[in-house]
């Protein structure tokens, strides 16, 4: 069975930093890409950042583009999202998700239930 558990969120100051882990299991890690979304309540989903399953390729929106990396770990079955000089409008649940092949332009099949993250003075 397919789990991906986020872990990480919780309350920054706007410029602060944080680091969320996604942990998955049931499927063999290093063959997916992987992607970090986020919805505040109200909107609908809002793709973050992506990673194919060999690192060589990342996504960022412009949103997040030189203040957000991805990383993951495929000895640790863990994907990573530093996140640096948080505003206020990046506060949300934010889940990580698996995709069906090795791609991020392929589909999502998985998604974590998500970490809280609240950005507020």
């Amino acid at each position: 069975q397919v789990q991906l558990v986020e872990s990480g969120g919780g309350l920054a100051q706007p410029g602060g930093s944080l680091r969320l882990s996604c942990v998955a299991s049931g499927f063999t890690f290093g063959n997916y890409a992987k992607t970090w979304a986020r919805q505040v309540p109200g909107k609908g989903p809002e793709w973050v950042s992506g990673i194919s399953s060999d690192v060589r390729v990342t996504y960022y929106t412009g949103a997040t583009k030189g203040r957000f990396t991805i990383t993951r770990d495929n000895a640790k079955n863990t994907v990573y999202l530093e996140m640096n000089s948080l505003k206020p409008e990046d506060t949300g649940l934010y889940y990580c998700a698996k995709h069906i092949t090795t791609t991020i332009a392929s589909g999502m099949d998985s998604w974590g239930k998500g970490t809280l993250v609240t950005i507020s003075s």
